[in-house]
């Protein structure tokens, strides 16, 4: 008596890659540039020189991509900044557009 099973895969599966969305930090008049060089380093996983360099390119050019990410985990930066900013009484904001 034998245990095995066979198992027939469809070669005719369309599969389809998820969206990815691209996760931006936007500039203001507030929020201070150590704050935001933290935010980076903690929520995007950014070295300094990294989080230096997005820090100054979002204060000269108003905004600068943080990362693409799958929609779920693009939220989820998007709500980690919220946090962090509310909790350090700072407005930074971060946005999420489809790529």
């Amino acid at each position: 008596m034998s245990n095995e099973i066979e198992i027939e895969l469809n070669d005719d599966l369309d599969l389809q890659e998820p969206k990815k969305y691209n996760v931006f930090l936007l500039n203001d008049d507030y929020s201070t540039m150590d704050f935001v060089i933290d935010v980076l380093v903690r929520v995007f996983r950014k070295s300094l020189d990294e989080a230096s360099a997005i820090m100054l390119s979002i204060h000269n050019n108003g905004k600068e991509l943080c990362g693409t990410y799958t929609y779920e985990i693009a939220s989820t930066k998007v709500a980690q900044v919220k946090n962090l900013a509310r909790e350090k009484g700072f407005p930074l904001k971060a946005v999420m557009e489809e790529e």
